[in-house]
């Protein structure tokens, strides 16, 4: 991507915005789609909320002050409405997140768009026993490679937190697994 300040600038500046906003979506669409899937785990779910994130991420465009990278700034846009729709979908259904990330992972098998095999639905069941802070850094760290210094910037956490909340992610999927 070109220098990120005069990125930002094409974003902001009525000339450019369309082309730079085409290029922005074009550049982060598979990336973030990824990270919402991981955590939404329905493709149509994580298509109705990569919409919604990039919605956001054009209203929200000029209050970005630079203070981080736009990658940590629209990310944690994406988390923030990833969580927000689990959170919305549980109210509704008058359950707790755990039980409708439970549900969510049961439900994997009949998703047409969901590749994997028996290990990985295993291991979908493993992280679900996890707290929602652990799921999260598990799935960025894991699936997506996020660096911890990248994650610090998104979540909003030291990179010694994020650290230890891995592994000891890590050790429970390992024990889960062990003993299912």
């Amino acid at each position: 991507m070109q220098d990120e300040k005069d990125f930002i600038k094409d974003l902001l500046n009525p000339k450019t915005q369309n082309s730079a906003f085409q290029k922005l979506v074009k550049d982060f669409q598979k990336p973030l789609y990824n990270h919402i899937r991981n955590m939404v785990l329905n493709h149509d779910d994580a298509n109705d909320v990569l919409q919604n994130t990039f919605i956001k991420v054009y209203q929200y465009l000029k209050d970005f002050k630079g203070e981080s990278k736009l990658f940590s700034w629209i990310y944690r846009i994406a988390t923030n409405e990833a969580i927000t729709f689990i959170n919305n979908r549980a109210k509704r259904n008058g359950i707790s997140n755990q039980e409708m990330q439970t549900k969510i992972v049961e439900n994997l098998k009949s998703d047409v768009y969901f590749d994997g095999n028996e290990i990985e639905l295993k291991l979908q069941k493993a992280i679900n026993i996890l707290p929602d802070k652990q799921q999260l850094v598990f799935k960025m760290r894991y699936y997506e490679e996020i660096k911890y210094e990248d994650m610090s910037e998104i979540l909003g956490t030291s990179v010694g937190a994020l650290k230890a909340s891995y592994h000891i992610a890590a050790k429970k999927i390992e024990d889960f697994l062990k003993s299912h």
